[in-house]
């Protein structure tokens, strides 16, 4: 591996290419070697925005990186400090998620789902053989190396990554996200390794149904499922499972980590090591069917939270924080979102923002210009569906859990009035679009929502639908009613950065049934806007069942 040079700038050996993808402080672009000519990615910190603490933790993702080197892992093969700027070039993967290749197979099987977990724990056992704990094993972080059949499941993003030499177990702080969370971390308790084989635990049971073996809707009833372990194999989807499969499963998320078993213990399961005698080869549609919806969930998040992501290192003039009523909020229990709160006493010691967590934030009501921020709630605002004919989340959420500290800064009167001037565009743009619905123009309709426009709503039966064409359908044969009043009741926007935005609302709309009466009906419903080229359009929308209509008195 290359070591960095003092007097080495990026730019001497490396030509820029395209974006492949942007993180909170980060942006990766495909770059070309100039002496070679290979191809790699270049994640590329702009370190002014980073901490001394988010410093640090860059070197680390860098040290670590550096010490790894296997076939299932994706490779740092340099690394270059500049002024403003810090470069990691690693390997350039280029077959996407496993979870996304595994959908468009033609066959897949229980054998398919050993072989892609014996490659994940490869690459788990040679992190723990060098004293390291991923921390943050999830689909997004399982790549595959190249579009070609039979291309090797790569390891990435080791931000979250630690390095515990030995067994050795300590607090090293909560991280992590959600769904792959151990026990152990959730109760705040001494961890180390098996936290990594509790998540391949979480990761196969998908693999093996399409699914996770814990969610809720409520965040923290979902905690309180895997602090016990509470997950069953139900019918039918899992009759077909072979005892061994189920076996290593339950080896893997095993509440007591001294009682788990190890990567070296698992790769040796008859499971793995003898999958063509104990794997069935039976192909497992219904898995890829829900394997569809879970990963249409995943991606709807990811799309919101890019821009959510980018909104993480607040400054004094974008903190905007909401009043806590004390109400019970839901939060999101299958987001793809990274928790990481090892940092919280230094942040708070400083006055700083705790960063543990991304947040959809809003202004207190009724604060006064110049006046200091009150403590925030936990909030957050889903913009999602059921999703019927797989059991698992049924909500696609495009907020996750967390909340924001007040830091003791002000908010000013430009601020203030620069904030609310978005959010009466965002409400303005909102009333345009329910407009072109009411008079039933096309047109206008499109060129106020993304051509890719994700939804759910009753009318799609409880499914993410994806584009215009199912909208056009009733623009082209719904019949609509010439005396139509629609009231926008109680929006709350929620302004994501510069360039997005999420607002719910009820809408209210009167009518004319067909026996001439004054009627009306209401739906709950959440859009989510991204600006792009200094135009607002709509991304997502969801809406509510709607209530039944009555007659007006």
């Amino acid at each position: 591996m290359a070591a960095p040079a003092a007097c080495t700038r990026f730019s001497d050996n490396y030509d820029l290419k395209e974006e492949l993808g942007k993180g909170a402080f980060s942006v990766v672009r495909r770059c070309v070697q100039k002496s070679t000519g290979l191809e790699f990615a270049a994640k590329i910190i702009n370190t002014k925005k980073l901490s001394a603490r988010d410093f640090q933790k860059l070197e680390r993702e860098a040290r670590i990186c550096r010490k790894l080197q296997h076939p299932n892992i994706v490779r740092l093969h340099d690394s270059i400090q500049e002024e403003h700027f810090h470069y990691l070039v690693f390997d350039l993967v280029t077959g996407g998620e496993l979870f996304e290749d595994i959908v468009a197979r033609e066959f897949y099987s229980e054998a398919d789902a050993s072989h892609c977990i014996q490659q994940i724990l490869e690459s788990v056992h040679h992190c723990h053989s060098n004293g390291v704990v991923h921390r943050d094993l999830k689909p997004e972080n399982l790549l595959l190396a190249s579009k070609a059949k039979g291309a090797a499941v790569k390891l990435a993003d080791f931000g979250l990554a630690i390095e515990v030499p030995g067994e050795q177990q300590a607090w090293f702080g909560f991280a992590g996200t959600p769904g792959y969370l151990s026990p152990e971390v959730l109760k705040k308790e001494p961890y180390g390794k098996p936290v990594d084989i509790w998540a391949c635990g979480v990761i196969l049971y998908i693999l093996l149904v399409g699914y996770p073996p814990f969610w809720d809707e409520d965040q923290h009833r979902l905690y309180a499922q895997i602090k016990i372990g509470a997950y069953d194999y139900p019918s039918p989807e899992w009759d077909t499972v072979t005892a061994e499969a189920k076996s290593l499963i339950n080896e893997m998320l095993t509440v007591n980590p001294s009682k788990r078993i190890t990567a070296s213990e698992a790769l040796k399961h008859p499971w793995i090591c003898q999958r063509e005698r104990v794997a069935s080869m039976v192909h497992r549609q219904e898995t890829v069917d829900c394997l569809k919806k879970f990963n249409a969930r995943r991606k709807l998040k990811g799309a919101i939270l890019t821009t959510m992501l980018a909104t993480r290192n607040f400054s004094s003039r974008s903190i905007i924080t909401k009043k806590g009523d004390g109400s019970q909020v839901k939060e999101s229990t299958d987001s793809s979102t990274t928790l990481e709160d090892d940092d919280i006493k230094e942040d708070k010691v400083k006055g700083g923002v705790d960063r543990s967590s991304t947040v959809i934030a809003k202004e207190p009501e009724g604060s006064t210009p110049g006046g200091s921020t009150p403590p925030q709630s936990p909030a957050s605002s889903k913009v999602g569906g059921p999703v019927p004919g797989c059991p698992g989340p049924s909500a696609a959420s495009g907020a996750p859990s967390g909340a924001a500290k007040s830091s003791g800064l002000t908010l000013g009167p430009l601020v203030i009035q620069g904030v609310q001037a978005r959010k009466q565009e965002i409400i303005k743009m909102t009333e345009q679009l329910i407009e072109a619905i009411n008079t039933g123009d096309y047109e206008a309709y499109t060129k106020i929502c993304d051509p890719h426009l994700t939804a759910f709503e009753p009318e799609a039966l409880g499914n993410l639908v994806e584009g215009m064409d199912f909208h056009k359908f009733y623009f082209d044969n719904g019949k609509n009613c010439k005396a139509l009043n629609t009231t926008i009741l109680n929006p709350h926007v929620h302004l994501m950065g510069d360039e997005a935005a999420c607002i719910a609302y009820v809408r209210l709309t009167q009518y004319m049934d067909k026996q001439g009466q004054a009627s009306t009906h209401q739906s709950e419903e959440t859009r989510v806007w991204h600006k792009r080229d200094n135009k607002w359009q709509n991304v997502h929308f969801h809406r509510s069942s709607v209530t039944p209509s009555f007659a007006m008195k």
